[in-house]
């Protein structure tokens, strides 16, 4: 009789997280066509374009959380890319933000009900999204190599960033060692760098972890640090794992790994 009351329990608790799941994707659905008939307002000049840009990242942040807690991953995953690509709107925003905003809704949407298709696998799923604004790429040209920053936010991780889109490079960002766990798991990026101190989860562990798994052992990794190259935590970390050090050296240091790992 209990396993029969525990079953019933188990039950009812999925019917309720089933029913929450289908009332997110409803609001996601309804907040995403609010956004294009916002956005599409702004192209005309009825709304303030940095207003509705600021409405979207919220939105973009609520619902990449929401989207994790019902193991949306690729959902999260595209809704924090959607944050990351407005996050230096230009205050004139180029022709192509209208069409690469209505593929980020178009995929959300698909993702959301189920039907992506052929987006997926994560790891093309990201590379297919569009370069993110505020840089202006002049004559450089993209590549097809994703990094992701595990960093916290400041002037030396916009700095960082800055020198990979000078390589041509896609570039994220991620400021919780924990989150960036499951996505280099997810999105297979071609090179990760990584804060050595990091809140919540080491920057050294994260890197040390990541290395030793099967299914990531084999992605590059660079840590940055400005701890003193002969610190024994950084003996800890594999000697195939390159150490960028903060200071006059980091170029030298990045352009040497980037080399070493085959990038450039």
């Amino acid at each position: 009789m209990a396993d029969s009351g525990n079953g019933h329990h188990g039950k009812g608790v999925q019917e309720v997280v089933e029913q929450l799941r289908q009332e997110f994707v409803a609001e996601l659905t309804e907040t995403l066509q609010s956004l294009d008939v916002a956005f599409d307002a702004a192209r005309n000049g009825h709304k303030n374009l940095r207003q509705v840009v600021n409405d979207c990242r919220r939105a973009a942040v609520l619902m990449r959380g929401q989207a994790s807690n019902f193991a949306m991953h690729q959902l999260a995953t595209v809704a924090h890319r959607l944050d990351e690509y407005l996050a230096n709107t230009p205050e004139v925003a180029p022709p192509r933000i209208w069409e690469d905003l209505q593929g980020y809704f178009d995929l959300m949407t698909r993702l959301a009900e189920g039907n992506s298709g052929a987006d997926s696998d994560p790891a093309g799923l990201v590379r297919s999204l569009p370069v993110k604004l505020g840089f202006d790429l002049g004559d450089i040209e993209i590549r097809n190599v994703e990094v992701l920053l595990v960093m916290p936010p400041g002037a030396q991780t916009r700095f960082v960033e800055r020198e990979l889109q000078q390589c041509g490079y896609r570039v994220s960002m991620v400021a919780d060692s924990l989150q960036a766990f499951g996505m280099v798991v997810q999105t297979k990026p071609d090179l990760v760098i990584i804060s050595a101190v990091m809140p919540a989860l080491e920057g050294i562990d994260l890197a040390m972890a990541l290395s030793a798994m099967p299914s990531t052992r084999n992605i590059p990794l660079a840590v940055i640090t400005s701890l003193d190259k002969d610190d024994d935590v950084l003996q800890l970390l594999p000697k195939r794992v390159p150490i960028l050090f903060k200071g006059a050296s980091f170029a030298d240091d990045l352009f040497k790994a980037l080399d070493n790992l085959f990038l450039i």
